[in-house]
């Protein structure tokens, strides 16, 4: 049974539930993990995290599909993602064993946090590692800690559905702000204050072009973007340095496979935004966003469906997507998870 909560209108913030899991690492050996109650972490001082970021993190939900299970959605692809970050950052990788497991344990002991079938709303899972033991020479921790722990959330952007206002970003997505083309790595505190300069100003997320030429579409703070031809086929914009994005890699899937739909996954340049039909958002968070305009310097870019509708496309792709979490209709092999 769910807990008694307004499921339709609780935003998207954190709200903390019973139980979390927690694992360890000491000489680069993982142990089991378990649950606790505790939702605060003590640490040094001196701890790596707090002096060298050494720190990453990834995002999940968990829903309850129309059957009444408990599922997520494609978590392998999550673990495998952290596994790669963790080598880049000196960490040791958590074992995708060990990732699954967590996931598991917290939404099968959070069950009543688990949203019923039908609201929209989501348990929202945020899996994430950091240095843990002190450090003062800039090189790795000797010890990492583990921590997954869960939050209901609806719409990343209020409206659902409403499409959104985006502002070109004279900054970079993951450069510290001001710093021109010098990057920092893929870091989401790099982005909010041209994020919060973009909502000061009325629009809901930024437009980032790339670092180099600022002439090609990247992504959004916190999301991938996907257009529509005026033909109907869905792009994508390709680069290294967009996040490899587990929404977006399933919407093309479902575009190609399911819709029958063209897709066209390559280098977006700005000056073709004003010809595409549809402009939309995506990522674990905002699912799937319809963008209604475009703030640049230069001009105001309006996409057909206007302010108040998506456009079709993005509709069928929304529906679509959303029908396969929710076990309404068959997913491909392995996209779902019955948390038992």
């Amino acid at each position: 049974m769910s807990k008694v909560i307004d499921w339709k209108n609780i935003g998207f913030s954190y709200k903390p539930i019973e139980k979390r899991f927690v694992a360890v690492c000491k000489n680069g050996v993982w142990s089991e993990g378990e649950l606790t109650s505790d939702s605060n972490i003590v640490l040094n001082e001196c701890a790596g995290v707090f002096q060298y970021a050494q720190t990453c993190f990834e995002g999940l939900k968990a829903k309850r599909s129309k059957s009444g299970k408990l599922v997520t959605f494609r978590p392998e692809m999550n673990a495998k993602r952290m596994i790669n970050t963790c080598k880049r950052l000196c960490i040791p990788p958590l074992p995708e064993t060990l990732f699954l497991k967590a996931v598991d344990e917290v939404v099968k002991a959070n069950a009543d946090f688990v949203p019923p079938y039908g609201t929209g709303a989501s348990l929202y899972l945020r899996p994430f590692i950091y240095g843990s033991s002190p450090v003062i020479g800039v090189i790795p921790s000797s010890e990492y800690t583990f921590r997954l722990f869960g939050t209901i959330v609806g719409s990343y952007f209020k409206g659902g559905l409403k499409p959104i206002k985006l502002m070109v970003s004279d900054y970079d997505r993951a450069a510290p702000c001001g710093t021109g083309n010098v990057k920092a790595g893929l870091n989401y505190a790099m982005s909010m204050y041209a994020g919060q300069l973009a909502h000061s100003l009325g629009y809901d997320e930024n437009m980032y072009l790339d670092s180099k030429t600022r002439t090609f579409v990247e992504e959004t703070g916190g999301a991938n973007f996907l257009f529509v031809t005026k033909e109907g086929s869905v792009v994508t914009p390709k680069s290294d340095t967009i996040l490899p994005s587990i929404t977006r890699s399933s919407l093309i899937t479902v575009a190609r496979d399911l819709l029958n739909l063209e897709i066209e996954e390559r280098p977006v340049a700005f000056e073709e935004v004003k010809d595409f039909a549809e402009c939309a958002l995506c990522g674990t968070a905002a699912v799937i966003s319809p963008v209604g305009m475009v703030h640049s310097k230069d001009n105001d870019i309006y996409f057909p469906n206007g302010m108040e509708n998506p456009g079709p496309i993005t509709q069928k792709l929304f529906d679509t997507l959303t029908s396969i979490q929710m076990q309404e209709i068959e997913a491909p092999e392995g996209w779902i998870r019955e948390c038992k």
